[in-house]
């Protein structure tokens, strides 16, 4: 499974971004797609989870009301809208997807679950 993201870019603290993630390859062999965060010396953070099917959604309860997920405009993308940003909000923001339908996708969704990885799109909230 291979996957992009896109989207990051630097705003100003109340601002809103959509991240987008875009899967390919063997994308059957797993039926989540999560987003987590990294900012400078911290551990990756799950934020926000989706059953590839589109039927169940998850947000964490640190960034509940302020960011969702939901499926994108094509198939195999998902979009993460994030509004009332915080300077704390800074980060990379990565796609990940675990392999297998081992019931991964959840709010509290944890990086060592997780065996698929984008190269990241980075947030700043200034």
């Amino acid at each position: 499974v291979q996957l992009v993201e896109s989207g990051g870019d630097s705003v100003q603290a109340g601002g809103s971004l959509t991240l987008s993630c875009s899967a390919s390859g063997h994308t059957y062999s797993t039926n989540c797609l999560g987003w987590f965060r990294q900012a400078p010396g911290t551990k990756h953070e799950g934020v926000a989870a989706m059953t590839t099917d589109g039927d169940h959604t998850y947000v964490a309860d640190s960034v509940k009301g302020r960011f969702s997920i939901s499926q994108g405009n094509a198939r195999n993308v998902v979009q993460r809208r994030m509004k009332t940003l915080k300077p704390e909000d800074t980060a990379t923001y990565y796609c990940a997807a675990p392999k297998g339908n081992g019931g991964f996708c959840h709010a509290r969704i944890s990086d060592g679950d997780f065996a698929y990885w984008g190269l990241g799109t980075q947030v700043t909230v200034s």
